[in-house]
Order: C-alpha cells, then sequence, then structure tokens
C-alpha cells in the first residue's frame, strides 16, 4: 500500500459523466480527514440510524452496534479490521475510487472489502454518482460481521473471477445478482420488511422509497430471475427482491453458475420494472406475499 491517496470521481465530458477506474490500494489518511469531512459524516450517520430503525434488518442494526461505530468521528479501518478479522476473518483495505471488475472480485473472493478512502462534499449529502467512504462504510461493512453474509460475499468474488473468464453476458448476469442483492436487497423480517441493502442503508431517500412508496415491485427472490432484470443507477428503484434469510443467499451461490450462464445466453432481459407471471409479489407494509398472474 505505496501509492499516495487520490480522490478519483467520475469525469463529465460531452458525453455526460463518465466512470474513472482505479487500481490503486492506499492507507487511510484518517489524520488528513477535515472537521468538515467529519462533519458530513456525522450529518449522514446521525441521519441514517435515525431513519433506519423499523427499517433495516435486525441483523445489520446488530452488527453496526457491535462494530462501534459513532457519529463524533470517521472510523478508523484499523480499528474496524480488529473487530472484522476476529468475527469473519475479512478485511478492509482503502481504494481511490471504483474498481476494475476483476480488481474488485479479487479483492472479495480473498475477504478484502475495497472502502473509498475519501467522503462526500457537504453539497453532496443526498446523492453521490460512485460510492465514497459512507457508502462503503456505513452500507456494506457491518453484515460482514455476519459469517453467512460474509461467506456469500467472498462466494461472489470467487463466481466474479470465475465470469470474468467466461465473457461479458455471464458479467452482466452477476452483477445484476450483486446489484438487487447486496447494494438493493430487502429481506423478510417476523415484523415485516427490512433493508439489508447497502445502496439503500446509505440512501434516505431509498430507504424511504423502497418500504413505504406504493411504486416499486417487491418481488420473491429467484436468481436467474434477477440475472435477466436490467436496472438503473440514476433513479429509485422500481423492483426490489425479497430474501427470506442470508442463508437463502449463500445456498443460492454455492451451485456452479456456469449452467445458469448457458441457460440464459441469448434470452431477452427484462425491465425493472415488470412483474412476470408466478411472481412472488410482497405487500410493502406486512411482508405477505402472493403469486402474480402476469404483468402489472
Amino acid at each position: 500500500m505505496n501509492a499516495a491517496p487520490e480522490r478519483v470521481e467520475h469525469q463529465m465530458t460531452d458525453k455526460g459523466y463518465v466512470p474513472i477506474y482505479t487500481t490503486a490500494v492506499v492507507e487511510q489518511p484518517w489524520a488528513d480527514y477535515t472537521e468538515t469531512d467529519h462533519q458530513v459524516w456525522a450529518t449522514l450517520f446521525e441521519r441514517q440510524r435515525e431513519l433506519l430503525v423499523g427499517r433495516a434488518s435486525e441483523e445489520f442494526m446488530r452488527s453496526k452496534r457491535a462494530m462501534g461505530m459513532t457519529a463524533d468521528r470517521i472510523p478508523k479501518f484499523d480499528d474496524l479490521n480488529r473487530m472484522l478479522r476476529a468475527a469473519t476473518g475479512w478485511e478492509l483495505i482503502g481504494v481511490q475510487g471504483l474498481l476494475p471488475e476483476l480488481d474488485f472480485f479479487d479483492h472479495l473472493a480473498n475477504r478484502r472489502f475495497p472502502v473509498t478512502w475519501w467522503i462526500r462534499k457537504p453539497e453532496q449529502l443526498d446523492y453521490l454518482a460512485e460510492p465514497d467512504l459512507f457508502h462503503d462504510l456505513f452500507g456494506h461493512v457491518p453484515l460482514l460481521m455476519n459469517p453467512v453474509f460474509a461467506d456469500y460475499m467472498a462466494a461472489y468474488g470467487r463466481g466474479g473471477v470465475k465470469a470474468h473468464a467466461i465473457g461479458p453476458e455471464a458479467l452482466v448476469n452477476l452483477t445484476r445478482l450483486y446489484w438487487y442483492t447486496v447494494e438493493f436487497g430487502l429481506i423478510r423480517e417476523p415484523e415485516g420488511l427490512r433493508i439489508y441493502g447497502a445502496g439503500i442503508l446509505s440512501s434516505k431517500g431509498e430507504s424511504i422509497h423502497c418500504l413505504e412508496s406504493a411504486a416499486p415491485n417487491r418481488i420473491g427472490f429467484d436468481m436467474e430471475r434477477i440475472m435477466q432484470t436490467r436496472y438503473r443507477i440514476d433513479s429509485y428503484q422500481k423492483t426490489y427482491f425479497v430474501i427470506d434469510s442470508y442463508e437463502q443467499l449463500m445456498e443460492a451461490t454455492r451451485p456452479d453458475f456456469t449452467p445458469i450462464y448457458a441457460r440464459l445466453a441469448g434470452q431477452p432481459s427484462h425491465p425493472a420494472g415488470a412483474v412476470l407471471s408466478g411472481d412472488a409479489v410482497f405487500n410493502r407494509g406486512t411482508g405477505e406475499g402472493w403469486a402474480s398472474e402476469g404483468d402489472v
């Protein structure tokens, strides 16, 4: 980890925002965070801590408490790593921004979770095009304390390395699985539907929209269905997929995906907002489900 940390973000071009990728692994420059950086962390942390009561999954809330994250200062990666290594063998590594796919998969496969070292600016509180420290650290890291979810993430990384070798279509399938589980997943708990996806947990608006709006669909987990479903990165989700447990995720990841990729090759994908015949659709309030008879 010898590279000096830089802040790598999307760049504006005549074709719009273009993502910029970086492979550098850096030490967290904790002493260089400004009071403004710490205040942005505190503002976001306090807002989500209050908002997620009764919305976030119990396991996420428990794990966040166990890690000892607080609003007063940006956490130090070294402090969190001591707990993560003891609990599940994971560690955090500092990165400058978006990683190329293969690098990202390799880190996950080896139980290294990349965390962007920099935090958004005050004027970016409600939206940022790429993941920053708050999204990565607050949204993703707590569930790495859960052994089953931690195993799922490592298995996903190994699957990503394999999919990268198979080709672009397999990568698209696998990316959709990550999007609709790790980033924007819901889980059914005794009290109703709850959030476990980091893209929701780190967003005020999406935390409300996913559970309380009548607009999106909430559909039971089906891996092939997910792999065929498109998504948008510039708006609230039109569909969320609901798991029954983290064990369900892990079991779905155990088989070799190669036959699945072959079966899906050439098949049309589904719009993000489609409800298909046979989908298990869930009530947004109670988490009760029913079988769909077709598009709605």
